[in-house]
């Protein structure tokens, strides 16, 4: 299908356009590769999961996500410390043409999957041009109803045209595209694409293994603790095993915190102490077990019924993914300040399967109350029920692309 006249209008005057100084890209990895650009910032996690369930689906596949402002590729790459090494994340190139050319070389995708809107003439027309395919997933009215959607329809319908295949979110999302000109036969309406997580691995023997250590004493887990952190979950433990004497707590600090700094605060605080890392079990009159690093996070969060994520009382941190933990069961407690995963607690608070905590005493508590199997379980079923309700969303967006890079595959 040709361009509109306005698309070719723009694409013209885009070379009048200052370049922007792109960050240094990291260097494109071999084999196929799925470029997902994450147009609505507040879906970032969303579309995290579906890159990691890309990964997992298909061997040697890498993902590349894009985001559209500086501080979303902050929040991106802290999201990224630790997890999928063949997950990137870089800073959507700007419209003009050097930029464009310059990222599409050195990215080579083999699909793009757009999320939401807010199409980018230049970037989505060029994607084409060099026969990528690409789909639109979550599309949304709001992502379409910007100035140059509203004056100049006929650029947004042209770059429409480029799509494979478009899914929207809501009825509101397939009336403007209708009002845009695409028939309904195009559209396909789905469900929202809701963040949820893959499991954390971890092997059953280690669990088998940890339960007879354990020997049924009660456990709670503090992940991600920054270090002004350490000293409340230190004091609310101490509240807890004045009802619950035989409590463990798992404290597994967060990436800028050394374990022997956490070690000497709790020697400190005269508790019995033990080093996972230093392949030390947790004994009969061990109270604190500290665990650094994300290895074994898949264990811990299957052991302890009740999960205290930190990063999130202290600012500047943006809390942690709380969908690692509801996925394995463990009811989830949190500080007011995760900015970064937001929407993704208050789904999870609103269902019953997370509350908030605001010092040691409050937290102190609720790990007394928590640590109860009915308790911890009521929140944990609330928490399942909401990490699943994604999972047909992202199944079906795995299938469509699966389905684009086996046929590519089979031409070549």
């Amino acid at each position: 299908m040709g361009r509109s006249l306005s698309l070719a209008a723009y694409r013209a005057l885009s070379w009048r356009t200052e370049a922007a100084n792109l960050l240094p890209y990291d260097p494109r990895p071999a084999g196929e590769m799925v470029w997902i650009h994450a147009a609505e910032a507040q879906n970032l996690s969303a579309v995290t999961d579906v890159a990691q369930r890309l990964c997992a689906a298909r061997h040697g596949l890498s993902v590349l996500i894009t985001v559209a402002q500086p501080h979303q590729l902050e929040d991106a790459q802290s999201w990224r410390s630790g997890r999928s090494a063949n997950i990137y994340f870089a800073l959507c190139p700007s419209e003009h043409p050097s930029s464009v050319t310059a990222f599409l070389s050195h990215w080579s995708p083999d699909a793009c999957l757009w999320v939401w809107g807010a199409l980018r003439p230049n970037l989505v027309d060029s994607t084409a041009d060099r026969g990528c395919p690409l789909v639109l997933i979550d599309g949304d009215a709001d992502g379409f109803d910007g100035r140059r959607d509203r004056w100049l329809p006929d650029v947004t319908r042209s770059l429409l045209a480029q799509f494979h295949t478009i899914m929207v979110r809501s009825e509101a999302g397939l009336a403007r595209l209708q009002r845009l000109g695409l028939p309904t036969g195009r559209l396909d309406l789905m469900a929202p694409l809701q963040a949820g997580g893959p499991a954390l691995l971890c092997e059953d023997t280690d669990i088998a293994e940890m339960a007879g250590v354990l020997s049924g004493r009660p456990v709670w887990l503090a992940t991600g603790i920054q270090g002004p952190e350490v000293a409340i979950v230190l004091a609310a433990h101490r509240r807890a095993l004045r009802l619950s004497h035989r409590l463990l707590l798992i404290l597994n600090p967060a990436e800028n915190v050394s374990v022997e700094h956490c070690m000497a605060q709790a020697l400190a605080d005269d508790f019995r102490v033990r080093n996972w890392g230093a392949n030390e079990y947790p004994e009969d009159m061990t109270q604190v077990l500290l665990a650094g690093g994300l290895d074994d996070l898949g264990l811990f969060y299957r052991l302890a019924p009740v999960s205290f994520l930190g990063s999130s009382l202290v600012t500047g941190h943006g809390g942690r993914n709380p969908f690692e933990a509801a996925a394995l069961g463990s009811a989830i407690l949190y500080g007011p300040n995760v900015r970064q995963y937001l929407p993704s607690y208050t789904r999870l608070a609103n269902a019953g399967a997370a509350r908030i905590v605001n010092d040691a005493i409050s937290l102190g508590t609720a790990v007394t109350r928590l640590v109860a199997p009915d308790q911890a379980a009521v929140m944990a079923h609330a928490g399942w029920d909401v990490v699943s309700s994604g999972a047909d969303q992202t199944d079906r967006v795995v299938l469509v692309v699966q389905n684009i890079l086996d046929k590519a595959e089979r031409t070549n």
